[in-house]
C-alpha cells in the first residue's frame, strides 16, 4: 500500500522496470511517468539488487532513536508519579530531568498527569 503523497505505486515502479528493459532511457520513463529521472533511478537500481521485492513500499519509521527515554527511567518516573502524586515540574525536579520528558513517559504509559 503506497502513501497518499507517492507518485508510483508498485505496478507503476514494476512498468518503469519493464520500459527500462525494453529500451527507453531513463528521462522518456521519468517524463512519461511523471516523476524525476533520479527517481526512475532508483527504482531501477532496487530492482537491479533486490528483485520485484526492491519494487514494494518500505517503511519510513526509524530503525533506532537514539534520544527515547531508557525504559528503566520510565520505569523510575511512573513508579514515583503512582507513589507520590505529583505532577511533572515536581517529578522533574526530584529526578533531574526535563518535565516534559515526564509528562512523555507518563503518557506513554498511560498514567494520568496533571
Amino acid at each position: 500500500m503506497s502513501h497518499r503523497n507517492a507518485r508510483t505505486t508498485f505496478h507503476g515502479r514494476l512498468l518503469m522496470v519493464h520500459r527500462y528493459q525494453a529500451g527507453w532511457p531513463k528521462a522518456h520513463i521519468a517524463k512519461a511517468m511523471g516523476v524525476s529521472r533520479k527517481c526512475v533511478h532508483t527504482w531501477i537500481s532496487r530492482f537491479e539488487t533486490e528483485g520485484e521485492d526492491g519494487l514494494h513500499d518500505r517503511s519510513s519509521r526509524p530503525h533506532t532513536s537514539p534520544s527515547r527515554v531508557r525504559p528503566s527511567v520510565e520505569n523510575q518516573i511512573v513508579a514515583w508519579r503512582k507513589r507520590h502524586r505529583c505532577g511533572p515540574d515536581e517529578i522533574a525536579a526530584k529526578l533531574g530531568m526535563c518535565p516534559r520528558t515526564v509528562s512523555v513517559a507518563c503518557h506513554e504509559d498511560g498514567t494520568s498527569v496533571t
